[in-house]
């Protein structure tokens, strides 16, 4: 069985690491220091006792958040099951609980960045940029990824509907030999 998956020229070639792999602990590690350097600078300006209750602010508002965006993705899945419709992909929910969860990290930037994902413009910039790039990424997608996993995922008729089907393969078997399965439900 093959999985599409390219198979490397030479055998003992070890596949290249992607940008991400390789920059993500360098820039995690530069942002734990940032972190960390800030605490610091403030508690030095005020005291140890104000950065304590800005982290405990930070944390209760970003739990606030999280709930709050929570019920609403909630109940617009609710409307929609009942209206009989997809659930509207608007709203920003998401970027609201990202902006939850910033804040309840402890942190300063990470604090003031949660909190500019709570504005509207910033969430419908971010949005838009999100949806960009996932549609150039699964545009594309080679065969055997996961980003051609989901574009094939996504196929739909016009009228929206997923289109269900079964692959059926003709090889060496006989026409007697052939494997009995149930029929697809819709």
């Amino acid at each position: 069985m093959t999985t599409g998956a390219q198979t490397p020229a030479h055998p003992n070639a070890r596949p290249r690491r992607s940008r991400l792999r390789t920059f993500l602990p360098l820039g995690l590690a530069a942002w734990l220091v940032l972190e960390i350097w800030l605490l610091t600078v403030v508690a030095g300006a005020t005291s140890g006792f104000v950065v304590f209750l800005l982290l405990l602010a930070g944390f209760l508002l970003g739990s606030v958040v999280i709930k709050r965006a929570g019920r609403r993705a909630f109940q617009n899945l609710n409307e929609a099951l009942q209206r009989g419709t997809p659930p509207s992909s608007g709203g920003g929910s998401g970027l609201m609980m990202l902006g939850g969860l910033l804040l309840m990290i402890p942190g300063l930037a990470s604090d003031a960045l949660g909190l500019l994902l709570l504005l509207p413009p910033v969430q419908k910039a971010v949005g838009r940029s999100a949806q960009r790039t996932v549609d150039r990424k699964l545009r594309t997608a080679t065969p055997g990824t996961l980003g051609d996993a989901f574009q094939q995922a996504r196929m739909h008729r016009p009228d929206g509907k997923v289109v269900q089907g079964e692959v059926i393969r003709h090889d060496e078997r006989g026409e007697g030999e052939r494997e009995q399965r149930p029929p697809l439900t819709p």
